[in-house]
């Protein structure tokens, strides 16, 4: 009787977590949309971004001198 009993408790409890992380997901749904899938504009913006080569050798100069920073320690 104790393991029938047992069994019921954890089924309901697992039916109402159940229910209530649905009813949450229903109610935040498009929050959780855009975690996971970004605008697709941002992705075509950042995919079609060319840095000019300015922009790469000024880059280029700051990591040589972190890199020169952490070979001095």
């Amino acid at each position: 009787m104790a393991f029938n009993q047992d069994f019921l408790m954890g089924f309901l409890s697992g039916a109402v977590v159940g229910a209530v992380g649905y009813r949450l997901y229903e109610q935040n749904g498009g929050q959780l949309q855009r975690l996971v899938h970004p605008a697709p504009a941002f992705r075509q913006n950042a995919a079609s971004y060319q840095p000019s080569v300015e922009e790469l050798m000024a880059q280029k100069e700051r990591l040589e001198d972190m890199i020169a920073e952490l070979q001095m320690k």
